[in-house]
């Protein structure tokens, strides 16, 4: 599939600020006749963190995928410190291959995704070891400070199926981590738990935000969002309906649709 660009896109690509990580320009995605993103640009700086809000249907995580190449765009750019993402697997002179691509930019999703045959550490070091090819003790090594950091170093040799929701998500954040990505790319990761396990999963991504992590968040927690966020974009429809700092869009929304989404979360 031809993502190429119109030369216009090249030269915003070139005047780009050299600080900013990954963009996207023009990004659709379409399923049969249905298109679901519908030519977004969005930007993300180092250290900054982006919340993404929005109505379920609306395209979220459908873009978020796009930005790793978990789902291949129909069409538009997506540049990776400056260097343009290809729809294969192997980079080549100045492109960037979907490969090289994911071990800079992680991703942690709703469901967790652990390898339910591989205890936690198991699950930590496996990228490293295998796509890496980094030595087995200085990975574990790391995969042991990661589990302290999540706060679940005791739960080294268990495996997935014996972790409630929350340690589940811990560990797939850690793995994420494990990879020492640029960017961490995280799709609704408290949605599939129970209300009184979120708080420890959010504890872990505020520690994140503390240390400088580049992050772009899919998230309903709008009071979190709204706490953390260096900008937020809300997203209806398949475009981005409005985008800025969190508390412009948050508490400051002059758009009636916005008002009605968030309205749902405001007591």
């Amino acid at each position: 599939m031809d993502l190429s660009a119109p030369a216009t896109r090249e030269a915003k690509a070139a005047s780009a600020s050299a600080d900013v990580i990954l963009d996207a320009t023009g990004l659709r995605k379409s399923y049969g006749k249905l298109e679901v993103i519908k030519g977004v640009d969005l930007s993300l700086k180092a250290g900054e963190v982006l919340a993404i809000i929005g109505p379920s249907g609306s395209g979220k995580s459908t873009l978020i995928r796009c930005l790793n190449m978990m789902e291949t765009p129909s069409a538009g750019v997506i540049r990776y410190k400056g260097r343009q993402v290809e729809t294969r697997f192997a980079s080549r002179k100045e492109r960037v291959g979907y490969g090289e691509l994911r071990r800079h930019v992680g991703m942690v999703f709703q469901h967790f995704n652990l390898f339910p045959h591989k205890t936690v550490l198991q699950n930590i070091c496996e990228g490293p070891l295998v796509v890496l090819r980094e030595p087995r003790e200085s990975v574990e090594a790391r995969a042991m400070d990661l589990l302290a950091k999540v706060g679940l170093v005791d739960k080294r040799d268990v495996y997935p199926n014996h972790l409630s929701g929350g340690q589940k998500q811990r560990v797939a954040i850690a793995r994420a981590l494990a990879m020492r990505p640029d960017v961490l790319l995280l799709d609704e990761v408290t949605s599939a738990l129970d209300p009184e396990l979120v708080g420890e999963v959010l504890e872990v991504i505020r520690a994140l935000v503390q240390d400088g992590m580049t992050m772009a968040i899919v998230t309903h927690e709008i009071a979190f969002a709204a706490d953390i966020a260096d900008r937020v974009a809300f997203i209806d429809e398949g475009v981005i309906a409005e985008i800025g700092s969190a508390d412009s869009v948050i508490h400051q929304s002059g758009t009636a649709r916005l008002r009605t989404f968030l309205s749902r979360f405001h007591s």
